[in-house]
């Protein structure tokens, strides 16, 4: 038997396997096996929000949504029964506005529990800041924390939000009790109303709907609070006089929603943040971001109502 150098044996051996290509090619199979660095295995929303990345028809919605609002929009919702979610633009920064102020009434709960609400908290004429409607009325007698709560949360009133505030803290008080129930993305500035003048790149005043929403639901569905002090949030939250034109109005009749909206002074942003209680089914928790390009813009509601449309067509 003729004898070959290991050389002109590795040169049989290229030869033999190059033969093989073209048949791997006609068999219509991919001759590369899928590795978790290929995009067809994997992506950045894989565990999140699936397996690929390809665009989701739910994206495609929210997509249309932004054309014809000529709006940038981010939307978080989460399913808390079976874990669904809907996630578009989760992660990018938004002006939270006067959602804020759902979050320090639950701080509010936490520091002084049910029981203390009854606290009276004076003021003077010179704290009022505009958009305040229910502080203005009691200036020579004070509000309890409790009514001070009340008014921030249901009419959105803006001084009685930098009360709760000043009880807190200030707004870094209640960035570090964010940070405390794991938001480590909120940044927590100012008080109203300069927390609303927001422009685009800017970090001060603004969040995530993934952070948000993360907030809302540890605080009226999680344990951060007592049973009965995720009560009287979700009360307050459910009888909210400044939502049925956003959350409300996209989610199908029977579901109780109980929401808390966000209104900027620059740049048409508009939000919405809201637990929801669809029949016979566990809470949904939803939030919704939203801002324009023009400084001067004005916003929509509409679109925040289509949004949550979508994001109850998506989790029915």
């Amino acid at each position: 038997m003729q004898q070959h150098s290991p050389a002109r044996r590795a040169l049989f051996g290229m030869l033999a396997a190059l033969a093989l290509v073209p048949l791997a090619a006609c068999s219509g199979e991919d001759p590369r096996p899928s590795s978790p660095s290929s995009p067809v295995a994997s992506s950045p929303h894989a565990g999140a929000t699936g397996p690929t990345r390809a665009v989701k028809p739910v994206d495609r919605r929210f997509k249309e949504l932004e054309r014809k609002f000529d709006a940038r929009l981010g939307v978080y919702a989460i399913d808390t029964g079976t874990g669904r979610e809907v996630a578009y633009k989760d992660g990018e920064r938004f002006a939270y506005a006067s959602t804020f102020k759902a979050l320090a009434a639950g701080a509010v709960l936490r520091k002084y529990s049910v029981g203390g609400l009854d606290e009276v908290v004076t003021y003077s004429r010179d704290d009022l800041v505009s958009n305040s409607p229910v502080s203005e009325k009691h200036v020579g007698t004070g509000m309890s924390l409790g009514a001070l709560c009340d008014a921030a949360v249901r009419f959105s009133d803006n001084t009685a939000a930098n009360l709760l505030l000043d009880r807190l803290g200030g707004p870094r008080g209640l960035d570090a009790v964010l940070a405390g129930i794991g938001d480590d993305v909120t940044r927590m500035e100012h008080q109203e109303p300069q927390l609303n003048q927001w422009s685009p790149g800017s970090v001060s005043d603004t969040s995530t709907p993934r952070a948000l929403a993360g907030d809302l639901r540890a605080f009226v569905l999680g344990d951060v609070l007592g049973k009965g002090e995720r009560a009287r949030l979700t009360k307050w939250l459910r009888t909210n006089t400044t939502g049925d034109e956003l959350i409300r109005a996209g989610m199908p009749k029977g579901w109780v929603i109980g929401d808390k909206t966000g209104a900027g002074g620059t740049y048409g942003t508009r939000n919405d943040i809201a637990v929801v209680w669809p029949p016979d089914a566990a809470p949904v928790v939803v939030a919704i971001l939203s801002n324009r390009s023009r400084e001067d813009a004005e916003y929509d509601n509409e679109l925040i109502a289509e949004a949550a449309s979508v994001v109850a067509d998506t989790l029915s």
